[in-house]
């Protein structure tokens, strides 16, 4: 679809969304199935890099998969010996796409998954956007739009968080070539850069401090993690009025090196500072 395409189909979405009413009228509601079609083939994403290298969200996008959910009716599907009662359809035509998930995972439609992705028994939500060449390993899940990066691995039972309001909201991402480790947590808009790592239960939230160690002095940042960088779940002392306490953070020990050849180092950076993958 061309870009002018988009713009209309994105004003009817928007004003579907401040009047509901509107959805009695197929235009809108036909524009808003178009959407999550375009989602699911990849055509129009929730969100987008620029040229800046900054991110763009397109809350038409989110608009639209809010209204879906009001369009839809429960239904019962069946796919072999399983079972499911939802108002979302599964993600059809893998083989052609050239997407390979492995039972039981699970891809909603609405979803887009690039050639070569791989999906084990884990879970792809609606509005997410998988790229190319990413494994998403088992029992980790995608969340509701998501964005994830060519070249990503997802360890197994990582939990990446969905967003969907408000529609404005960045939703998390990860960037090309990163390795998040088993049982790493990322949510709330978090966007970690390409070819970070982060260690097993590396937990980001947007008010997960983030503390750069590499220098001198610490340097503090919260909701983004540079590109290369090796993080590690750590603690801080923090003053209540009961005493102080050890609380959450993040350490970044280290970066990638650039001499390392990234097969190699997707596996062996944090051992080669000494943690656990």
């Amino acid at each position: 679809m061309t870009a002018n395409g988009i713009q209309e189909l994105a004003a009817l979405v928007e004003a579907a969304f401040e009047d509901r009413d509107l959805l009695r009228d197929a235009k809108y509601s036909d524009a808003v199935l178009e959407t999550i079609d375009l989602l699911d083939r990849g055509e129009v994403r929730v969100a987008s890099p620029t040229e800046s290298g900054d991110w763009e969200v397109h809350a038409f996008a989110k608009q639209a998969i809010l209204l879906y959910f009001g369009l839809r009716q429960m239904e019962r599907m069946e796919v072999g010996p399983f079972e499911f009662f939802d108002k979302i359809p599964l993600k059809k035509n893998l083989e052609a796409q050239g997407v390979r998930v492995v039972p039981p995972g699970t891809v909603r439609y609405g979803a887009h998954m690039q050639r070569g992705t791989v999906l084990m028994p884990g879970y792809v939500n609606i509005g997410a956007f998988v790229g190319e060449g990413t494994m998403v390993d088992t029992w980790a899940t995608v969340g509701s739009c998501a964005q994830i990066g060519k070249g990503v691995h997802l360890s197994g039972g990582v939990g990446i968080g969905g967003v969907l309001e408000p529609p404005g909201a960045k939703p998390v991402i990860i960037e090309d070539g990163a390795f998040i480790g088993s049982r790493a947590i990322v949510v709330e808009g978090v966007r970690v850069g390409a070819e970070a790592v982060l260690g097993a239960n590396t937990v980001l939230t947007a008010s997960t401090v983030i503390l750069d160690v590499t220098g001198s002095e610490p340097v503090e940042m919260r909701g983004f993690v540079p590109p290369r960088s090796v993080v590690i779940p750590g603690t801080r002392k923090k003053k209540f009025p009961a005493g102080e306490y050890d609380v959450p953070c993040a350490l970044i020990i280290g970066r990638r090196s650039e001499s390392t050849d990234k097969k190699v180092s997707l596996n062996a950076a944090l051992r080669d500072f000494g943690v656990s993958v």
